[in-house]
This record gives structure tokens, C-alpha cells and sequence, in this order.
């Protein structure tokens, strides 16, 4: 079985890619999926034509780099979010959104608000009153800064 599949290189190059292919799953990064492609460009070339081994592993290479270096960022950027658009994205669940007081608090003292359910850290530059309805202008880590809504 194996010695056949070495004797086949389009069989050789088919499974390296599928194998390429699966790794992507388990490791990280996003770039071992180019490997696949270059395996596979290789095992397209051997049913095509009877390439040297030395041409396979050239053009195993050299698919692999370009499409790396090529497609890489395209994908990710369609497929994958970047850590500017999941934290854009989590802002956005906050940003502009109302809550209400729970205590006393302005520009010299922090104080807390409800938000969804939760009670969060929240500090503004306006005085702000127990049951008052605020405005999330934006979210620092656990604290959240407020100002009044305008009625």
C-alpha cells in the first residue's frame, strides 16, 4: 500500500494535501491550508504530465509561498474577523445604548449602572441621580462611561 502510493506521486501529493488540509483544523494561524494548495497544484501537475521529483517539489513551493503570501490576508479578512472588528464589534453592543443608575455619581465620584441585567463600574463627566436614565458613550474594560439622556 504505501510503496504504491509513493510509486503514484498524484496520489502522494493528493493525500500530503488532504493531510495539509485537516492540520488546519487543529493547529492555529491559518497557514497550513496554503501548504494544501501547493500539495495539490503538484498532484494536479502529475496527472497532467510526468514531472521530475525535482519539478514537484518546485512547484509544491512555489504555489505554496505565493498563495501565502497572496491570498492569506484576502481570506482572513473575509472569513476571519480581525482583533479591530471584535473589538469594534463589542463596542457596539454598549455604544448608545441606555442604562439606568443605580447611584449617585459624577466627574469627582465613580458609581454603578444596570446594563442588560448586570450592574457595571460607570463614570461620566455629568452629575448623574439614582434612577436616572443614561447613554453608554463608551466601554473601558469593565467600566462603562455614561452621560445623561437627553429628555
Amino acid at each position: 500500500m504505501i510503496a504504491n502510493i509513493f510509486s503514484r506521486p498524484e496520489l502522494f501529493w493528493f493525500i500530503l494535501g488532504l493531510v495539509f488540509f485537516l492540520a488546519e483544523l487543529v493547529i492555529p494561524g491559518f497557514f497550513i491550508f496554503f501548504f494544501g494548495l501547493g500539495a495539490w497544484a503538484a498532484a494536479i501537475t502529475c496527472l497532467i504530465w510526468n514531472p521530475g521529483i525535482n519539478l514537484q517539489i518546485i512547484i509544491f513551493a512555489v504555489v505554496s509561498v505565493l498563495s501565502l503570501v497572496g491570498l492569506r490576508r484576502m481570506i482572513q479578512k473575509k472569513f476571519f474577523y480581525s482583533k479591530e472588528d471584535l473589538s469594534s464589534a463589542v463596542e457596539d453592543e454598549f455604544t448608545g445604548r441606555e442604562a439606568l443608575a443605580l447611584s449617585d455619581f459624577g466627574p469627582d465620584k465613580a458609581g454603578k449602572v444596570e446594563f442588560k441585567g448586570t450592574t457595571w463600574k460607570a463614570e461620566s463627566n455629568f452629575k448623574i441621580t439614582t434612577g436616572q436614565t443614561v447613554i453608554i458613550v463608551n466601554k473601558e474594560n469593565v467600566k462603562l462611561i455614561v452621560e445623561p439622556k437627553n429628555n
